[in-house]
């Protein structure tokens, strides 16, 4: 190889390295390496292949350079045999080459009409021997020089290099994702385990004074104290929406729940810091498979029914009960304490009822001055 041909090749490995890891979308990416390949090898269309699980190879970017042979369909989205010349090569990681793609027996019998105007083609394996990504293909039309063995070695260097600096790009983008799933799931963390119980302190701080300042406060100021602990209500609300949004997965891949026990045991031990005392929680069957949905309806339903009794009912016991069957999900709340007061805010029921509702369930509620509460939330499962 001579020294500019070593030079050029060393500058396109280097611009795509460049590329690859600082980030870039791969489909902005495989262009240019495309690109520069055809450029390396003088040939007059580039092809990079991305192998399936199936064998097959598709074609993910395409360069047809000044010389090509007339305008072509976009090849790009075109899926190869498993039994072509570039499958074969992908799955061996040893490059070809022919004179000839239709003459030659290697090529004939999978060359596609729009590729029949090139007779001279090579291709290598692209990425790495751990990580075979596809295959990169460069052609020259019919009549044209076939490759030498210099043009082969450089496209096989080229594609080693191209095809690592992907797989490193894909490490390092794996890496910053891991990092900024860690810090959402701090943050997450702090705002559930710091920001909402200091919420929930303080609306009920408030809720006490609200009981003993009953009939001293005028109509005025009793409305801005109950409009305050509605607001409290609300900003709590509104931070746990905000933790699910950061706990939630990778756009890209599919949602991954938090388990629906798992948060049952964060509510209740919440609410028992903030109690004084923890309430007993009982689990009956396999919550793991509950659907998306109920389970986020779950969540919230048992989140209102333990504000309830913390705000309100005095309870020395507490009871979270949740049962699973084949048919259907049941969550109770039963506690000791003075039941619900009338001339509380009901929206933390209502909101109850209406997720029931919503999952084709019922949501009752028994409490009483002398028995305490009972919250009976239960929706099917079918």
């Amino acid at each position: 190889m001579d020294s500019a041909l070593a030079r050029r090749m060393l500058a396109a490995s280097t611009e795509i390295t460049k590329a690859a890891l600082s980030g870039e979308d791969p489909d902005a990416v495989l262009p240019l390496v495309v690109r520069r390949a055809a450029a390396l090898t003088e040939s007059d269309l580039g092809l990079v292949m991305v192998s399936a699980d199936d064998g097959h190879l598709t074609v993910e970017a395409s360069y047809g350079g000044p010389t090509s042979p007339g305008p072509l369909d976009d090849p790009v989205g075109s899926v190869l045999s498993p039994r072509s010349a570039a499958a074969r090569v992908a799955r061996s990681g040893v490059p070809a080459v022919v004179d000839d793609l239709i003459d030659d027996p290697l090529t004939a019998p999978y060359v596609p009409s729009a590729l029949r105007v090139y007779g001279p083609f090579a291709v290598a394996p692209f990425g790495t021997r751990e990580r075979r990504l596809g295959a990169l293909a460069v052609y020259r039309r019919r009549g044209a020089s076939s490759f030498t063995r210099v043009a082969v070695d450089v496209l096989t260097s080229f594609a080693a290099q191209a095809g690592l600096a992907l797989v490193l790009a894909e490490g390092s983008t794996a890496r910053q994702r891991i990092a900024v799933y860690q810090e959402r799931e701090r943050i997450a963390r702090d705002l559930h385990d710091v920001i909402v119980q200091r919420l929930y302190g303080a609306g009920v701080q408030l809720d006490v004074l609200d009981r003993r300042l009953s009939g001293r406060l005028d109509e005025a100021d009793a409305a801005r104290l109950a409009e305050t602990m509605d607001q409290i209500d609300q900003t709590i609300a509104e931070v746990r929406a905000t933790v699910h949004a950061l706990r939630s997965s990778d756009p890209e891949t599919a949602e991954q729940v938090p388990d629906l026990a798992d948060s049952m045991r964060s509510e209740v031990r919440t609410a028992g810091e903030l109690l004084g005392r923890p309430p007993k929680l009982e689990i009956h069957g396999d919550l793991g498979d509950v659907p998306v949905a109920v389970a986020d309806h779950a969540r919230a339903a048992l989140r209102e029914a333990l504000s309830n009794v913390v705000r309100h009912s005095g309870a020395q016991t507490v009871l979270v009960r949740v049962r699973r069957s084949e048919s259907a999900l049941v969550l109770q709340v039963i506690d000791d304490g003075c039941g619900i007061p009338r001339d509380v805010s009901k929206r933390g029921l209502r909101n109850m009822e209406e997720r029931a509702t919503a999952s084709g369930g019922r949501c009752t509620v028994h409490s009483s001055p002398d028995s305490g509460s009972t919250v009976t939330w239960e929706v099917p499962l079918s």
